[in-house]
């Protein structure tokens, strides 16, 4: 809850906040796990076209490390993800329309969750490939964005199934581009 405090805080425009933090909380609880996983990062979705500057990503990130130092934020401006993916991934994208369709991008279903604290302090939950794989410890490509190939890294980069021996990984091969 202070994550989300601190970012409602910052207030960047659009802002979710959500992927493996989201997985890695509930993969967590379903294990019964006393000791927390370490957060590799934590996910601020936002969407500002009015700067696509790569920079922007940085203010955000040090103004919520001034606000909570020692967290590992990660600040990606949703409307500029078009301009950088062909560089890191080998094939171009369309421009995301919000953050809500960036985080419908995220690598697997289960990630593809995020949430923002509102000012009344209730939650807004974004999950545009559903909340099911997510607590039936389910580890599936989402296919919107994300190649056979690159997930297949991830799953080994990541170590899910040995950090959670309970979730099950479909390896399936849907049809490129389709959605979740």
């Amino acid at each position: 809850m202070q994550a989300l405090r601190v970012v409602r805080e910052c207030n960047p425009p659009d802002w979710l906040v959500g992927g493996g933090v989201i997985r890695t909380l509930v993969w967590d609880w379903l294990h019964d796990e006393s000791t927390p996983t370490p957060l590799n990062d934590i996910d601020v979705a936002y969407f500002d076209p009015t700067d696509l500057q790569p920079d922007r990503d940085l203010e955000i990130e040090r103004t919520l490390y001034h606000l909570l130092p020692k967290m590992p934020w990660q600040a990606k401006n949703q409307a500029a993800v078009h301009l950088w993916h062909e560089r890191k991934f080998g094939f171009p994208v369309e421009p995301l329309a919000s953050s809500a369709d960036g985080v419908g991008t995220w690598p697997e279903t289960a990630t593809s969750v995020a949430v923002r604290l509102l000012d009344d302090d209730e939650f807004l939950m974004v999950a545009p490939c559903g909340l099911n794989d997510l607590f039936e410890l389910v580890c599936r490509r989402n296919p919107r964005r994300v190649t056979q190939q690159i997930f297949e890294q991830r799953l080994a980069d990541k170590q899910i199934v040995k950090k959670w021996p309970k979730v099950h990984v479909v390896h399936d091969h849907p049809r490129e581009g389709s959605s979740c």
